[in-house]
Protein backbone atom coordinates (compact mmCIF):
# COMPACT_ATOMS: atom_id res chain seq x y z
CA UNK A 1 0.00 0.00 0.00
CA UNK A 2 1.07 3.65 -0.99
CA UNK A 3 -0.01 5.93 1.74
CA UNK A 4 0.14 9.90 0.65
CA UNK A 5 -0.23 12.83 2.57
CA UNK A 6 -1.44 15.93 0.58
CA UNK A 7 -3.29 19.52 0.95
CA UNK A 8 -6.20 20.00 -1.20
CA UNK A 9 -8.82 22.78 -0.88
CA UNK A 10 -6.74 24.64 1.57
CA UNK A 11 -7.13 21.47 4.14
CA UNK A 12 -4.34 19.04 5.25
CA UNK A 13 -5.29 14.54 4.37
CA UNK A 14 -4.11 11.43 3.74
CA UNK A 15 -4.95 8.78 2.01
CA UNK A 16 -3.89 5.57 -0.14
CA UNK A 17 -2.90 5.34 -4.20
CA UNK A 18 -5.12 3.67 -6.14
CA UNK A 19 -5.63 4.13 -9.66
CA UNK A 20 -3.53 6.72 -10.07
CA UNK A 21 -5.70 8.71 -7.42
CA UNK A 22 -6.34 9.22 -4.13
CA UNK A 23 -8.39 7.43 -1.83
CA UNK A 24 -9.02 9.82 1.49
CA UNK A 25 -8.81 8.08 4.59
CA UNK A 26 -9.15 9.40 8.36
CA UNK A 27 -12.07 7.67 9.63
CA UNK A 28 -15.66 7.89 9.26
CA UNK A 29 -15.09 9.62 12.75
CA UNK A 30 -12.76 11.21 12.47
CA UNK A 31 -10.17 9.10 14.19
CA UNK A 32 -7.20 9.70 12.30
CA UNK A 33 -6.69 13.18 11.32
CA UNK A 34 -3.09 12.39 9.76
CA UNK A 35 -1.06 9.42 8.86
CA UNK A 36 1.07 9.88 11.93
CA UNK A 37 -2.08 9.18 14.03
CA UNK A 38 -3.68 6.55 12.46
CA UNK A 39 -0.22 4.72 13.09
CA UNK A 40 -0.16 5.81 16.67
CA UNK A 41 -3.31 4.16 16.59
CA UNK A 42 -2.55 0.96 15.28
CA UNK A 43 -4.83 1.69 12.14
CA UNK A 44 -3.36 1.09 9.04
CA UNK A 45 -5.01 -2.26 8.43
CA UNK A 46 -8.51 -1.12 9.13
CA UNK A 47 -6.90 2.11 6.65
CA UNK A 48 -5.77 -0.71 3.95
CA UNK A 49 -9.32 -2.41 4.09
CA UNK A 50 -10.98 1.21 3.66
CA UNK A 51 -9.07 1.90 0.62
CA UNK A 52 -9.61 -1.64 -1.25
CA UNK A 53 -13.20 -0.48 -0.81
CA UNK A 54 -12.83 2.80 -1.51
CA UNK A 55 -13.03 5.22 -4.56
CA UNK A 56 -10.04 7.67 -5.48
CA UNK A 57 -11.36 11.09 -4.88
CA UNK A 58 -8.73 13.14 -6.31
CA UNK A 59 -5.82 12.70 -9.12
CA UNK A 60 -2.42 13.16 -7.91
CA UNK A 61 -1.72 16.07 -9.96
CA UNK A 62 -4.90 17.85 -8.42
CA UNK A 63 -3.35 17.89 -4.93
CA UNK A 64 -0.21 19.50 -3.22
CA UNK A 65 1.67 16.27 -1.63
CA UNK A 66 3.55 16.85 1.45
CA UNK A 67 6.23 14.55 2.91
CA UNK A 68 4.32 11.35 4.36
CA UNK A 69 4.37 12.31 7.58
CA UNK A 70 4.27 16.36 7.83
CA UNK A 71 4.94 16.59 11.54
CA UNK A 72 7.34 13.94 13.01
CA UNK A 73 8.00 14.08 16.05
CA UNK A 74 11.41 13.55 15.17
CA UNK A 75 13.90 13.30 11.97
CA UNK A 76 16.82 11.14 12.82
CA UNK A 77 19.76 11.15 9.93
CA UNK A 78 22.61 8.92 9.91
CA UNK A 79 26.17 10.48 8.57
CA UNK A 80 28.80 8.51 7.05
CA UNK A 81 26.64 4.88 6.57
CA UNK A 82 27.29 3.55 2.66
CA UNK A 83 31.28 2.61 2.77
CA UNK A 84 31.77 3.89 -0.78
CA UNK A 85 30.57 6.99 0.83
CA UNK A 86 33.12 6.47 3.45
CA UNK A 87 35.62 5.86 1.36
CA UNK A 88 34.89 9.06 -0.73
CA UNK A 89 35.38 11.64 1.96
CA UNK A 90 38.66 10.42 3.28
CA UNK A 91 37.16 9.78 6.49
CA UNK A 92 38.06 6.34 8.79
CA UNK A 93 34.66 3.97 8.64
CA UNK A 94 33.26 5.08 11.92
CA UNK A 95 32.44 2.30 15.34
CA UNK A 96 28.87 3.87 15.86
CA UNK A 97 26.26 5.53 13.57
CA UNK A 98 27.14 9.73 13.58
CA UNK A 99 23.45 10.96 14.32
CA UNK A 100 21.75 14.33 13.69
CA UNK A 101 18.29 15.84 13.20
CA UNK A 102 16.51 17.70 11.07
CA UNK A 103 13.53 19.72 11.71
CA UNK A 104 10.38 19.11 9.95
CA UNK A 105 10.76 22.85 8.21
CA UNK A 106 13.76 21.38 6.11
CA UNK A 107 11.35 19.37 3.96
CA UNK A 108 9.40 19.57 1.00
CA UNK A 109 7.04 17.01 -0.34
CA UNK A 110 7.26 15.35 -4.03
CA UNK A 111 7.21 18.02 -6.75
CA UNK A 112 7.89 20.98 -4.11
CA UNK A 113 10.69 23.25 -4.57
CA UNK A 114 14.13 23.07 -2.78
CA UNK A 115 15.05 26.19 -1.66
CA UNK A 116 18.67 27.85 -2.27
CA UNK A 117 19.58 29.91 1.01
CA UNK A 118 20.51 33.14 0.56
CA UNK A 119 23.56 32.81 2.11
CA UNK A 120 25.35 29.37 0.68
CA UNK A 121 25.95 28.57 -2.40
CA UNK A 122 27.60 24.67 -1.78
CA UNK A 123 23.88 23.35 -1.99
CA UNK A 124 24.57 19.47 -1.99
CA UNK A 125 22.20 16.64 -3.04
CA UNK A 126 22.45 13.25 -0.84
CA UNK A 127 19.39 10.82 -1.86
CA UNK A 128 18.63 8.42 0.67
CA UNK A 129 16.24 5.56 1.89
CA UNK A 130 14.13 6.86 4.92
CA UNK A 131 11.97 4.89 6.82
CA UNK A 132 9.11 5.76 9.61
CA UNK A 133 8.49 3.77 12.89
CA UNK A 134 4.87 2.19 13.10
CA UNK A 135 5.28 0.61 16.56
CA UNK A 136 7.17 2.49 18.78
CA UNK A 137 9.53 1.29 21.60
CA UNK A 138 12.92 0.97 23.69
CA UNK A 139 15.65 -0.36 23.46
CA UNK A 140 14.62 -2.59 20.67
CA UNK A 141 16.69 -5.62 19.77
CA UNK A 142 17.67 -5.47 16.56
CA UNK A 143 16.11 -9.16 16.02
CA UNK A 144 12.65 -7.17 15.78
CA UNK A 145 13.41 -4.44 14.56
CA UNK A 146 12.21 -4.35 11.07
CA UNK A 147 8.54 -5.12 12.77
CA UNK A 148 8.44 -1.89 14.60
CA UNK A 149 9.01 -0.25 10.78
CA UNK A 150 5.44 0.93 9.01
CA UNK A 151 6.97 1.26 5.81
CA UNK A 152 9.87 3.08 3.39
CA UNK A 153 10.43 6.27 1.64
CA UNK A 154 12.70 8.64 -0.39
CA UNK A 155 14.49 11.15 1.20
CA UNK A 156 16.90 14.06 -0.71
CA UNK A 157 19.04 15.36 2.61
CA UNK A 158 19.88 18.15 1.31
CA UNK A 159 23.30 19.77 2.82
CA UNK A 160 25.33 22.93 2.72
CA UNK A 161 28.29 22.10 2.78
CA UNK A 162 30.11 25.29 4.09
CA UNK A 163 27.78 25.37 7.44
CA UNK A 164 28.07 21.62 7.93
CA UNK A 165 32.24 22.09 8.08
CA UNK A 166 31.67 24.83 10.56
CA UNK A 167 32.27 22.60 13.22
CA UNK A 168 32.74 18.74 14.33
CA UNK A 169 28.39 18.49 14.77
CA UNK A 170 27.04 18.18 11.20
CA UNK A 171 23.65 19.59 11.92
CA UNK A 172 24.14 23.36 10.85
CA UNK A 173 24.69 21.93 7.52
CA UNK A 174 21.41 20.18 7.42
CA UNK A 175 18.54 21.36 8.45
CA UNK A 176 18.46 24.61 6.70
CA UNK A 177 14.03 25.67 5.64
CA UNK A 178 13.00 23.63 2.70
CA UNK A 179 16.36 22.10 1.63
CA UNK A 180 15.55 18.77 1.92
CA UNK A 181 12.66 16.47 0.40
CA UNK A 182 10.26 13.05 1.30
CA UNK A 183 7.98 11.52 -0.45
CA UNK A 184 5.93 10.82 -2.78
CA UNK A 185 5.18 8.51 -0.50
CA UNK A 186 5.46 5.74 2.29
CA UNK A 187 5.78 1.88 0.43
CA UNK A 188 3.73 -0.31 3.70
CA UNK A 189 6.43 -2.55 4.82
CA UNK A 190 4.28 -5.36 3.94
CA UNK A 191 5.17 -5.08 0.25
CA UNK A 192 9.39 -4.26 1.18
CA UNK A 193 9.99 -7.52 3.78
CA UNK A 194 13.85 -7.10 2.93
CA UNK A 195 14.85 -3.23 2.55
CA UNK A 196 18.26 -4.25 1.86
CA UNK A 197 17.65 -5.64 -1.37
CA UNK A 198 16.92 -1.99 -2.69
CA UNK A 199 18.68 -0.24 -5.23
CA UNK A 200 18.77 3.73 -4.86
CA UNK A 201 20.06 6.16 -7.42
CA UNK A 202 20.21 10.18 -7.81
CA UNK A 203 19.65 12.10 -10.70
CA UNK A 204 20.24 15.93 -11.62
CA UNK A 205 18.66 16.92 -14.53
CA UNK A 206 18.47 13.45 -15.67
CA UNK A 207 22.18 12.97 -15.46
CA UNK A 208 22.98 9.58 -12.59
CA UNK A 209 25.10 11.38 -9.78
CA UNK A 210 24.40 8.21 -7.45
CA UNK A 211 23.88 4.90 -7.68
CA UNK A 212 24.12 1.56 -4.83
CA UNK A 213 22.79 -1.08 -3.56
CA UNK A 214 21.43 -0.21 0.10
CA UNK A 215 23.12 -3.48 1.22
CA UNK A 216 25.92 -1.07 1.07
CA UNK A 217 25.36 0.23 4.44
CA UNK A 218 27.65 0.03 7.09
CA UNK A 219 24.70 0.05 9.74
CA UNK A 220 22.17 -1.97 8.32
CA UNK A 221 18.63 -0.57 9.63
CA UNK A 222 17.95 -3.48 12.37
CA UNK A 223 21.55 -1.86 14.05
CA UNK A 224 20.33 1.36 13.42
CA UNK A 225 16.88 1.03 15.00
CA UNK A 226 18.33 -0.62 17.79
CA UNK A 227 21.06 1.93 18.53
CA UNK A 228 18.57 5.08 18.49
CA UNK A 229 15.87 3.57 20.51
CA UNK A 230 18.61 2.76 23.54
CA UNK A 231 18.79 6.49 23.38
CA UNK A 232 15.33 7.88 22.88
CA UNK A 233 11.91 6.07 22.61
CA UNK A 234 10.97 6.05 19.06
CA UNK A 235 7.19 6.75 18.29
CA UNK A 236 5.07 6.18 15.67
CA UNK A 237 5.58 8.72 12.67
CA UNK A 238 9.30 9.49 13.71
CA UNK A 239 11.33 9.21 10.73
CA UNK A 240 14.91 7.61 10.44
CA UNK A 241 17.02 8.37 7.04
CA UNK A 242 19.86 5.94 6.56
CA UNK A 243 22.21 7.65 5.01
CA UNK A 244 23.72 8.66 1.39
CA UNK A 245 25.97 6.62 -1.06
CA UNK A 246 28.99 8.18 -2.59
CA UNK A 247 28.70 10.60 -5.51
CA UNK A 248 27.87 13.65 -3.79
CA UNK A 249 28.79 16.81 -5.20
CA UNK A 250 30.84 18.34 -2.09
CA UNK A 251 33.67 15.99 -2.62
CA UNK A 252 34.66 15.99 -6.26
CA UNK A 253 37.46 18.36 -7.51
CA UNK A 254 35.91 21.11 -7.97
CA UNK A 255 32.89 20.59 -6.39
CA UNK A 256 29.34 20.59 -8.04
CA UNK A 257 26.58 22.04 -6.45
CA UNK A 258 22.54 22.28 -6.70
CA UNK A 259 21.69 25.66 -8.49
CA UNK A 260 18.35 27.13 -9.45
CA UNK A 261 16.69 25.36 -12.64
CA UNK A 262 17.96 21.89 -11.57
CA UNK A 263 15.61 19.08 -11.00
CA UNK A 264 16.86 16.39 -8.22
CA UNK A 265 15.64 12.27 -8.44
CA UNK A 266 15.78 9.91 -6.02
CA UNK A 267 14.86 6.71 -7.02
CA UNK A 268 14.56 3.71 -4.79
CA UNK A 269 13.24 0.57 -6.71
CA UNK A 270 9.84 -0.63 -4.98
CA UNK A 271 9.04 2.78 -3.76
CA UNK A 272 9.12 5.00 -6.66
CA UNK A 273 10.83 8.19 -7.68
CA UNK A 274 11.00 12.32 -5.62
CA UNK A 275 11.17 15.11 -7.71
CA UNK A 276 11.99 18.11 -7.25
CA UNK A 277 13.00 21.76 -8.80
CA UNK A 278 15.88 23.75 -7.11
CA UNK A 279 14.85 27.50 -6.78
CA UNK A 280 16.61 30.34 -4.87
CA UNK A 281 15.05 31.78 -1.57
CA UNK A 282 13.59 35.11 -2.31
CA UNK A 283 13.73 36.79 0.64
CA UNK A 284 14.88 35.26 4.37
CA UNK A 285 11.14 36.48 5.96
CA UNK A 286 9.51 33.83 3.21
CA UNK A 287 9.43 31.30 6.20
CA UNK A 288 6.14 31.09 7.78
Amino acid sequence: MRLVSYRASGRMEWGAVKDGGIVPLGGSDGRWPSLRAALAQGGLAEAGRAALAGTPRYRLDQVELLPPIPEPEKIICVGLNYAAHVKETGKASPEHPPLFVRYPSSLVGHGQSLVRPRISRAFDWEGELALVIGTGGRAIPAARALSHVAGYTCLMEGTLRDFQAHSSQFTAGKTFWRSGACGPWLVTADELPDPSRLTLETRVNGKVEQHSPVSDLVFDIPTLIAYISAITPLVPGDVISTGTPSGVGGFRSPPVYLKPGDTVEVELSGIGVLRNPVIDEQSPMAAP
